[in-house]
């Protein structure tokens, strides 16, 4: 299998619905507790999968315009709504929009939803956003470069973007040694899940109804975001969830803020 012979957007749809199905860590809704504490200003929100993104680089939300850029799942969203926001979210998954609409509509707060591609924001016109919050997705499609460029385009000057992103080199370990605690390289980049497994391997994910991933370098992550025409302004580094053995060693995910200059 090549990543000709898979529609890579419609594959990880389908297994972003399944995992809503199973109740996936990401796709489970924040309970009203956090609502009603976002609208006091006690809200924190990840990128990456543990440490909260600081406040102070998201500014002022109030009233701001906000796209949660293939972060829907009920948890984002809605805290940034209930702190101010002016909310949009665009996501490949019907079923993980669907959890950002049951919270909406039990704590009454006003999401704009929208099905569709990270690497195509043309429903949205130039300059239509003030920040964009991209917690850790784009390794579900097979070019990232594409995000980075619609992310520019689609900020007002001035406008922010706050990604998160796992490090290529957590997918070079063989995965089922993983599980038994040892790290053995086995993987070359570029690494894909749909061109470097062989099937048996590739089995073990499809057969979960997981979704497939792409590891971006981070040329064309980091890289990407500055030859898109971002201006790097924060960056820090997390770890997986506790057990994960890779973060034993070392942070496997990074997040980043990255502003549009003004007069672009």
């Amino acid at each position: 299998m090549t990543t000709f012979d898979v529609d890579v957007r419609k594959y990880n749809r389908e297994a972003w619905d399944r995992q809503v199905a199973a109740g996936d860590r990401w796709t489970v809704p924040v309970g009203p507790e956090v609502i009603a504490a976002a609208r006091r200003g006690e809200w924190s929100i990840v990128l990456t999968p543990t440490k909260p993104v600081p406040r102070e680089w998201f500014g002022d939300l109030v009233g701001k315009q906000v796209l949660c850029l293939a972060g829907s799942g009920g948890q984002q969203a809605p805290v940034l709504a209930a702190a101010g926001a002016r909310v949009t979210v665009l996501d490949n998954s019907p079923a993980q929009l669907g959890q950002d609409r049951r919270v909406a509509e039990r704590e009454g707060l006003e999401l704009r939803l929208v099905e569709g591609d990270m690497r195509d924001l043309s429903v949205f016109e130039d300059g239509s956003f003030d920040l964009i919050f991209h917690p850790c997705s784009n390794c579900f499609v097979d070019d990232v470069r594409p995000v980075w460029r619609e992310a520019f385009r689609v900020l007002r000057p001035g406008g922010v973007l706050l990604s998160g992103f796992s490090n290529p080199v957590i997918f070079l370990f063989d995965p089922a040694l993983q599980e038994q605690g040892v790290l053995t390289i086995k993987y070359k980049m570029p690494y894909s899940d749909f061109t470097s497994l062989t099937d048996e391997e590739r089995r073990r994910y499809t057969d979960k109804g997981e979704p497939l991933c792409v590891a971006h370098s981070l040329q064309d992550q980091v890289g990407g975001q500055l030859d898109a025409g971002f201006v790097l302004a924060g960056f820090f580094e997390d770890r997986h969830v506790a057990g994960d053995q890779v973060s034993e060693y070392f942070d496997g995910f990074i997040a980043t803020r990255a502003v549009k200059p003004a007069g672009r």
